[in-house]
C-alpha cells in the first residue's frame, strides 16, 4: 500500500501545477520576435520566449515557477516611468529547454484561456526552428504570419521589410 506521505506529495506537486498554470494564464507569455540582425545569413533573427512577469515586490512567486521548471533566469528592468516598482521577468529562450521542459508541461497541463490559442501557435513555431526552417526564406515567412495571429496580433515588421516584399512578389508572378 503506498505511504500517505507519497500521496500528499503528489497532491502538493498537482496543486503547484495547477497554480502555476493559473498564474501563467493571468500573467505570462509566450511570444517570438523577428529581429533584424545583419550578423545573421538572411539579416533576421528569430527570438522566441516564455515569460512570467511580475512587480519587484512580488519576485518570489517567480522564483518558485523557475525552482519548479530549473531553467530560464529572472531579470529586472529598471522602471524609469511614472511606477514606483521594478518589474521583474522570468524567461526561458533557450529552445531546447522550450522544447525539452515549458512546451511538454503546458502540453500535459492546459491553459484555461485564450492564451492556450497563442500556446498552440508557438509550439508550431519552435517545430518549424527546430526543424531548421527558419534558415530558409519561405520559412521565415511562415512563421511571421503564424506570430502576426499571436498575442496583440501586430504586424510582423519582417513581413512589412522590402527585400521581404520584393522576394514574396517575384515568387507570387512565377
Amino acid at each position: 500500500m503506498p505511504s500517505k506521505n507519497a500521496s500528499n506529495a503528489d497532491n502538493q506537486q498537482e496543486r503547484l501545477e495547477g497554480w502555476i498554470v493559473g498564474f501563467v494564464d493571468g500573467e505570462g507569455c509566450f511570444s517570438v520576435s523577428i529581429i533584424k540582425n545583419s550578423t545573421t545569413k538572411n539579416g533576421w533573427q528569430l527570438f522566441p520566449e516564455f515569460v512570467v512577469t511580475q512587480g519587484e515586490k512580488s519576485v518570489g512567486v517567480l522564483r518558485t515557477i523557475k525552482d519548479y521548471f530549473g531553467c530560464g533566469n529572472i531579470y529586472t528592468n529598471r522602471r524609469k516611468d511614472n511606477h514606483k516598482e521594478n518589474l521583474c521577468r522570468y524567461c526561458v529562450r533557450s529552445v531546447r529547454e522550450l522544447s525539452e521542459i515549458i512546451i511538454p508541461f503546458f502540453q500535459k497541463n492546459r491553459l484555461r484561456t485564450a492564451k492556450q490559442l497563442d500556446f498552440d501557435k508557438f509550439v508550431t513555431i519552435i517545430g518549424l526552428i527546430k526543424e531548421k526552417k527558419h534558415f530558409e526564406k519561405r520559412g521565415m515567412i511562415q512563421i511571421a504570419h503564424i506570430i502576426q495571429e499571436m498575442n496583440r496580433k501586430v504586424p510582423a515588421r519582417f513581413l512589412e521589410s522590402s527585400e521581404t516584399i520584393r522576394q514574396h512578389a517575384r515568387k507570387s508572378i512565377r
